[in-house]
C-alpha cells in the first residue's frame, strides 16, 4: 500500500479555548508534512474575519499551505472579492470555493442581491484573477438540494472544474464502494480533476449520525450496529479502526491523497495517519 498524502480541514475558533484547540491541532498534525489544509467558512459567513485570522495565522506561524473556504453568502460581489484580495496580499493561494449554507433562521439558501448567485460564478471570478488555486465540494451522495439525483450533482461539478476550479474534496461518506461510484461517473463524464476523498474520523457517534443527516450522508446499518454494540467505552477504537479500513480501501482502489475533517481534534486524526505509515517525516515507518 502506498503511503498517501493528506491534508486536512480546521475550522476557525470562536473563543479563546477555541483557539488553543486550533493551534494544538496543528502544532500536532503540521509534522506530518500536509499537502495543505482548509479552513471552514460559518454559515451565512458568520465566521468571515475568525477565517481570515486563522488562515493567515495558519500560514505564518505553521509555514501551513493553507486553503480558505470562501462562500458567496450574505456578501456582495465587491465584498467578496475584497476577501479575496486580502488572501492574496497575505500570500494565500489557494481558495476552497463554495455557494455556503442558508444563514441560519432562514429556510433556504438565496443569493445576495449585489451577489455572486452560485459557486460557478464565484469559481470564474477568482479563476479570472489568474493566481489561485481553486478547489471546490463534491458530493459522492446526492445533495440536500439536488432533489436526490447524483447525476445532477456529476454535471454541477463538471461546470465547477470548466469554470476554472482545479480540484473537489467530497463530503464524507462510510463505504469506499460509495467513492468509487462517484469516481467512476465523474470519469464518464469528462472529470479529469482530481477529486480527494474526505474523511471523517468519528470523534462522537452521536455527532457523526447528526452531521449525516445534515449533509445528506447515509449511515449504512453496519456501522449503528457496530457502534451499538462496541458502547460508549469501546467507541474510540472502533471509531479507529472503521476510518484506518475504509482508508485502507481508497488506497487499494487508487486514491492516491486524503482529506480529513479534524473538527479540531488531532489524535483520531493523527492515529489513523500512522495506521497507514504516514508518519512525522511524512515517509511510511
Amino acid at each position: 500500500m502506498k503511503t498517501p498524502a493528506v491534508s486536512f480541514e480546521f475550522f476557525p475558533p470562536r473563543n479563546l479555548d477555541a483557539s488553543f484547540r486550533l493551534w494544538e491541532t496543528a502544532r500536532a498534525l503540521q509534522p506530518l508534512q500536509p499537502d495543505f489544509v482548509s479552513v471552514t467558512y460559518g454559515a451565512g459567513g458568520t465566521t468571515r474575519q475568525l477565517t481570515h485570522e486563522a488562515v493567515t495565522a495558519l500560514s505564518n506561524h505553521y509555514g501551513l499551505n493553507v486553503a480558505a473556504h470562501l462562500t458567496c453568502v450574505d456578501a456582495s460581489k465587491a465584498e467578496t472579492m475584497e476577501i479575496v484580495e486580502g488572501y492574496a496580499e497575505a500570500g494565500i493561494r489557494e481558495i476552497v470555493a463554495l455557494r455556503g449554507d442558508a444563514p441560519k433562521g432562514q429556510a433556504k439558501w438565496e443569493a445576495h442581491p449585489e451577489g455572486f448567485a452560485s459557486s460557478i460564478e464565484l469559481i470564474e471570478a477568482i479563476a479570472a484573477r489568474g493566481d489561485f488555486t481553486i478547489r471546490v465540494g463534491a458530493y459522492p451522495e446526492p445533495h440536500p438540494d439536488s432533489g436526490g439525483s447524483s447525476a445532477a450533482d456529476v454535471a454541477f461539478l463538471k461546470r465547477k472544474i470548466d469554470a476554472g476550479a482545479t480540484s473537489a474534496i467530497t463530503q464524507f461518506f462510510f463505504d469506499a464502494d460509495t467513492f468509487f461510484r462517484f469516481r467512476d461517473d465523474c470519469a464518464a463524464a469528462g472529470i479529469d480533476a482530481p477529486i480527494l476523498p474526505g474523511i471523517l474520523p468519528i470523534q462522537s457517534w452521536k455527532g457523526a449520525r447528526k452531521f449525516a443527516a445534515s449533509c445528506g450522508t447515509s449511515v449504512p446499518q453496519w456501522a449503528v450496529d457496530a457502534f451499538e454494540a462496541a458502547g460508549p467505552e469501546g467507541e474510540a477504537a472502533l471509531a479507529r479502526e472503521i476510518c484506518a479500513d475504509l482508508c485502507r480501501k481508497l488506497l487499494d482502489g487508487g486514491v492516491e491523497q486524503l482529506h480529513f475533517y479534524t473538527l479540531n481534534k488531532p489524535d483520531l486524526t493523527l492515529q489513523v495517519c500512522r495506521d497507514l505509515g504516514v508518519t512525522e517525516t511524512g515517509l511510511a515507518a
